[in-house]
């Protein structure tokens, strides 16, 4: 039981030295909480410091690769040149531990609140109220933050506000999962309390959480919460469902949901919270040129739109609402060496790629919309989403300036070793900034790294609403022809949704579908437009998981596809000898799929050595929640030697034993 101490547990020695100098503060083995979080400054000390704790997706100093811009990978979007286990039922197995299932950053931010609201309650901190407010305010949202991030993983959860003794009873009685949807109320609240706290602006600028921050977040949680219970309704992944394990916990059998109660409130706070952020946004979208090219030789900027992701300072652009700030001095990261010398080990889908429509409005296969097809790259994104053009890398693309001198992208990479491989052929050039130096040079790039932008309220009102009533009301109108003017493409969305023909828009977007059923077109080109927005920005899986989008590839497997490589493109893999490097094989020598399979390429048909991956992406809903680790279990049991004495229950389908898989 010791042990789970690290989890649940907390000593005021331990809490203190995460207090570091930042404020140049007295020896911090000399701190104690009588001459700790006494004025502002230890304080935001203290909350600072809490930020590397929380899971928000930045990129992490001194990385390599595409870093967040791949964070999409392992879905329908973007893949990855290995496959995911999460897609291969059986593989997926149970951990021994989990760094998620944890509870030491929450214990943190309860420390904090124990320490520090009795003393801002008797107004014994010194230093400015609004910035003692701000500070309060922060770990309110960051353990909202952290929970979020608990509930996406393993949907219930325990709920513990306070600093817990060492003392065996106590801890076991504190691990005891309530179910989600009062982990999500339990969010919310926090969210509130933030809110009430927080200010539109910080003294570090928005390289902190602010008001505007707490209400994106806000709508965040409850649009997820929401759409997980409409759509997962009656299933074991929903308390109260069919084979909800919850059921079984004796703690939990007074416990009574109303479901259809329960979706509208959370889809009615989304709404309301999305529309105080998107009411302030929606003239203020950062503006699109239109520009490929971003930057000129002199490096100045072409299109803010595409820079707004490439930038070192985002502070000047009114849609970045939370972003993190990188230095030479202190924290630098390599990702522009990938961005802009080789495919990064990623690359986006066929699926995701005609996702997009064409300027007028229309998707590709429409009567009139002047498709220019798939043979070449450049023809694939013609006249296309501005969201394509832009961030797709094609080859020739000018990638950075030599003495003011373009330098241009070869063909994609696709025969690379698979950490420098574009998987699908259609690589990502979204957060490239054109700088040689960074591109060229380790450990020198400080591009920022946006945590929320004002976009996202636009599309979480539009979905809840939508759900809500059925129909777009006037801001649903107004926002979505705000995201598809900056885009470039025709502002008639109903133009898009009479032309919508859902037999071909479930071949290559998962988002079609809830609980393997067809959507309608409505409400599929509200999905549409939140996957064409959101490329290669990470927020993919989640709504997956929360449209409950996966149900179709249970019985009919997933075959990801990319560019067409079978077509005039071959021909750029050649040998000097003019032979030709592609080789179709299935021993290991194999690096292409044969014709015969498919003219598109696919990267896991490369060959079947060792190729769990050959027939295609299935699916199981135990997938839809992590495994609980086998250590959680055996700590919170009288007998540690029978998991089934636990307090804790294992999600829907899951074995509590490690290297397990389904039981």
């Amino acid at each position: 039981m010791k042990r789970y101490l690290k989890y649940i547990a907390l000593s005021a020695g331990v809490l203190l030295t995460s207090c570091d100098k930042f404020l140049d503060r007295e020896p911090l083995d000399k701190v104690t909480p009588d001459n700790f979080f006494n004025t502002e400054s230890d304080l935001l000390s203290y909350a600072i410091k809490l930020y590397p704790d929380v899971s928000f997706s930045t990129i992490p100093p001194g990385q390599y690769g595409l870093s967040v811009f791949k964070s999409d990978d392992a879905t329908d979007n973007q893949v990855a040149p290995a496959g995911n286990a999460r897609f291969l039922p059986g593989e997926w197995r149970v951990p021994s531990t989990s760094k998620e299932w944890n509870f030491e950053s929450i214990r943190k931010c309860n420390y904090f609140f124990e320490k520090v609201l009795p003393k801002y309650q008797a107004n014994e901190i010194k230093g400015s109220p609004a910035n003692i407010k701000q500070c309060i305010g922060e770990v309110y949202a960051l353990r909202a933050q952290i929970y979020f991030v608990r509930l996406q993983n393993f949907g219930d959860f325990p709920i513990i506000t306070e600093v817990l003794p060492d003392e065996n009873a106590i801890l076991t009685e504190q691990s005891k999962r309530r179910p989600q949807n009062e982990v999500a109320r339990f969010i919310l609240s926090d969210l509130d309390k933030a809110i009430a706290l927080l200010s539109e602006s910080t003294p570090n600028g928005k390289n902190r959480i602010n008001l505007n921050a707490a209400y994106l977040l806000k709508s965040r949680v409850a649009l997820y919460e929401g759409t997980w219970l409409k759509y997962h309704k009656g299933t074991a992944q929903v308390p109260g469902g069919a084979g909800w394990p919850g059921a079984q916990a004796s703690y939990l059998s007074g416990f009574s949901i109303n479901i259809d109660d329960e979706i509208k409130f959370f889809l009615t706070e989304a709404k309301n919270a999305a529309k105080v952020v998107a009411d302030k946004m929606v003239n203020n979208l950062t503006p699109n040129s239109g520009v490929r090219v971003a930057r000129d030789a002199s490096m100045a900027i072409k299109n803010r739109y595409f820079m707004m992701f490439a930038d070192d300072n985002m502070e000047s652009y009114d849609e970045v609402i939370f972003w993190r700030k990188y230095s030479r001095t202190e924290q630098t990261h390599n990702i522009q060496m990938e961005l802009a010398r080789n495919g990064g080990g990623s690359g986006y889908t066929k699926g995701l790629v005609d996702s997009y429509l064409m300027k007028n409005g229309l998707p590709i296969y429409a009567s009139g919309s002047g498709y220019l097809g798939d043979e070449t790259l450049f023809n694939t994104i013609e006249k296309r989403d501005d969201r394509l053009r832009l961030f797709t890398k094609l080859d020739n693309d000018t990638l950075y300036y030599h003495e003011g001198t373009p330098v241009k992208a070869p063909v994609p990479e696709i025969l690379n070793p698979a950490e420098t491989r574009a998987t699908t052929g259609y690589r990502v050039k979204k957060g490239l900034n054109y700088s040689e130096a960074d591109a060229t040079t380790h450990d020198r790039g400080i591009t920022g790294s946006i945590v929320f932008r004002g976009a996202e309220a636009l599309l979480n009102y539009m979905e809840a609403q939508y759900l809500l009533d059925g129909t777009l009301d006037g801001s649903s109108q107004t926002y979505w022809r705000a995201l598809r003017t900056r885009a470039n493409v025709d502002p008639d969305f109903q133009k898009t949704i009479n032309a919508t023909d859902m037999e071909k828009e479930k071949l290559g977007d998962w988002g079609a579908y809830s609980a393997g059923t067809l959507v309608n077109t409505t409400l599929y080109n509200i999905r549409r437009e939140r996957r064409n927005e959101f490329i290669a920005e990470g927020m993919r899986w989640a709504d997956l998981k929360r449209w409950r989008s996966m149900e179709q590839i249970k019985n009919t497997p997933y075959i990801v596809e990319g560019f067409k490589i079978w077509g005039t493109m071959k021909d750029w893999y050649k040998n000097q000898d003019g032979t030709s490097k592609l080789v179709v094989s299935d021993t290991d020598k194999g690096n292409v799929n044969p014709q015969s399979n498919s003219v598109y390429l696919r990267p896991y048909q490369r060959n079947k050595v060792n190729n769990l991956y050959y027939d295609g992406y299935k699916w199981n809903d135990a997938h839809y929640f992590e495994p609980i680790p086998m250590d959680a279990f055996r700590l919170t049991s009288q007998n540690q030697a029978n998991l089934d004495g636990s307090v804790i229950y294992q999600n829907p389908g899951w074995s509590k034993v490690a290297g397990e898989s389904l039981k």
